[in-house]
């Protein structure tokens, strides 16, 4: 077979490996290594809220958008505490009814939370958009603990320029 036996050396690493296996002098290891490093140093960094101006929608498509690329599916989690005065009090609610002002509050700041987690998310991936995102609430309690957890998802993409 065509190439068979063909080797080359990392750049990078300096690890011996097929000829296809290597893009610029650098193996594909090695790229990814540096790809997961470069989102995660993304992640950490300090980034405006200019900067993660995505446009999120539910729906997976817009009449006005054009996708260019779809990127990977991403996902944002959060987990807040609810603690154990805001359950007491939640208690008694439950008793005597009422809207819960505390849980309430507690759901905003989770949503509000998750999904500049998710814009930030599509930001390390190098995405503008992300399209079908949907949000998932969960109660976590045992132990005499309860914990709000709340997951968005969605799809990453590229719009087309001129959005």
């Amino acid at each position: 077979m065509f190439g068979e036996g063909l080797m080359a050396v990392c750049n990078v690493c300096g690890s011996t490996v097929p000829f296809y296996n290597v893009v610029g002098g650098v193996c594909s290891d090695c790229v990814h290594k540096r790809e997961r490093a470069t989102a995660e140093a993304v992640r950490e960094t300090e980034i405006s809220e200019d900067d993660l101006g995505q446009i999120l929608l539910s729906t997976e498509a817009s009449p006005d958008l054009q996708v260019a690329e779809r990127i990977d599916i991403i996902s944002a989690e959060f987990a807040v505490g609810m603690g154990l005065l805001t359950d007491i009090f939640n208690a008694w609610r439950d008793v005597f009814g009422g809207r819960s002002k505390s849980y309430q509050n507690a759901l905003k700041d989770a949503r509000r939370a998750v999904l500049r987690e998710l814009r930030r998310e599509a930001y390390a991936v190098g995405a503008n958009a992300v399209l079908g995102v949907s949000l998932d609430y969960s109660e976590i309690s045992g132990g005499g603990k309860s914990m709000l957890f709340l997951v968005a998802t969605g799809t990453a993409v590229r719009l087309a320029p001129g959005r």
